[in-house]
């Protein structure tokens, strides 16, 4: 590399560093949005409240309710993990890290309505 380079990268590095960091939790919440539209809305419905064929015939929470909201993270991230009733364990079928990303999902779907 030749001094222009260096200096050139010198400065694009930290600016590039900082977008990064300002696009990785946007990044998240897609992946999050992504993951609930596939795993979770058949049954809680694209808005959580549990309105769908599936939803009603099966007994989804309705998300956005004070009774799921009141629950602590790790309250909800164990329904997530375990199942309950009928919803299905992911378990073994999405990370940790996935099913933190559906919790804060979960808070974020409350906070809109």
């Amino acid at each position: 590399m030749n001094h222009l380079s260096v200096r050139v990268f010198r400065c694009a590095a930290p600016a590039f560093g900082a977008l990064f960091l300002l696009v990785a939790p946007l990044r998240g919440q897609g992946d999050a949005a992504s993951l609930y539209k596939t795993k979770c809305a058949a049954c809680h419905g694209a808005d959580g409240k549990g309105d769908t064929t599936v939803g009603k015939k099966l007994g989804a929470r309705d998300l956005n309710s004070a009774e799921v909201q009141k629950q602590s993270d790790a309250q909800l991230t164990e329904v997530v993990t375990k199942g309950r009733n009928k919803m299905p364990a992911y378990e073994g079928k999405l990370s940790k890290e996935q099913i933190a990303q559906l919790v804060a999902y979960i808070r974020e779907i409350g906070k809109k309505h």
